[in-house]
């Protein structure tokens, strides 16, 4: 008799936690989703300091290798690893936006790193249209604050 109350009981507990959630389950799921935003300790620009595209001129048409010169006004430009104030180093942005501002840039074929204090390159790219964009990043690779960053621009390479 004992048993067959404890599996009728059993029974019963089973099928009403069938249609139910864990309520850990639960919770995490009627819990929004919350933007993750992580920024880190940004290094100050000097106020008016900006960079620029020596060349291309926006709108150029172009030829493989291009050769891109990269400017600056009121910064002084450094080798990665460098923290001297009101310095930092080149990051050639290839056909891609902006990145997080707040976090290392980072370093793929949409990303290029000049860490070695370079202030001209020479890139390959497919024919057809391409936007450059400059931004300059601290001993960390860290965009500045305010950051530096040139305007896009668009060229045309044949």
């Amino acid at each position: 008799m004992k048993t067959r109350i404890l599996s009728a009981l059993f029974f019963i507990a089973l099928v009403a936690a069938c249609g139910q959630e864990a309520p850990e389950q639960a919770a995490v799921e009627a819990a929004p989703e919350e933007p993750v935003t992580t920024t880190l300790p940004r290094t100050a620009s000097v106020s008016g300091a900006s960079v620029f595209f020596i060349s291309p001129a926006d709108g150029e048409t172009v030829t493989n290798p291009v050769k891109v010169v990269f400017g600056i006004e009121g910064m002084t430009v450094v080798a990665a690893g460098d923290d001297t104030p009101h310095t930092g180093h080149h990051h050639l942005l290839i056909d891609t936006g902006l990145p997080e501002l707040g976090l290392p840039i980072p370093s793929d074929a949409q990303h290029v790193h000049f860490g070695d204090g370079r202030t001209e390159t020479e890139i390959t790219l497919e024919p057809g249209e391409h936007t450059l964009q400059m931004l300059l990043g601290d001993h960390l690779h860290i965009p500045h604050d305010p950051p530096l960053i040139s305007e896009q621009i668009t060229i045309q390479v044949e």
